[in-house]
């Protein structure tokens, strides 16, 4: 006579941390606000602008993209320093991100950036 043994697998869940993919869209987000704000502080003040003039044929546009990607960059890695082991709401940070996106576009287009 054989015996049987019935063998049960337990099923686990694998929760896979996603603050790394959190951190790469909400400092996206981030980078593309700052560069609205860095074109309209520019606009409006000469000191500003000559601050961002990094290379003279482009003038002030080549320090505003340079300092927003710098900063994109720096909140990416700070974010995902701290988030990177962890699962994070990606729900705010959906919101918040395409919110910052807009606004960016918005504040870019001529008759509402200059309104400020």
């Amino acid at each position: 006579m054989s015996t049987q043994v019935a063998v049960t697998q337990q099923e686990t869940a694998v929760i896979v941390p996603n603050g790394s993919g959190a951190a790469a869209i909400l400092s996206a987000g981030i980078g593309s606000f700052a560069i609205a704000i860095f074109a309209i502080a520019a606009d409006k003040s000469a000191f500003v602008k000559d601050l961002f003039v990094f290379y003279k044929p482009t003038g002030a546009l080549s320090g505003e993209t340079t300092a927003a990607v710098l900063l994109w960059l720096v909140t990416w890695a700070v974010l995902n320093w701290r988030w990177r082991k962890r699962t994070v709401s990606l729900g705010r940070i959906n919101i918040i991100a395409p919110g910052l996106l807009g606004l960016s576009l918005l504040l870019t287009f001529p008759p509402i950036g200059d309104l400020f």
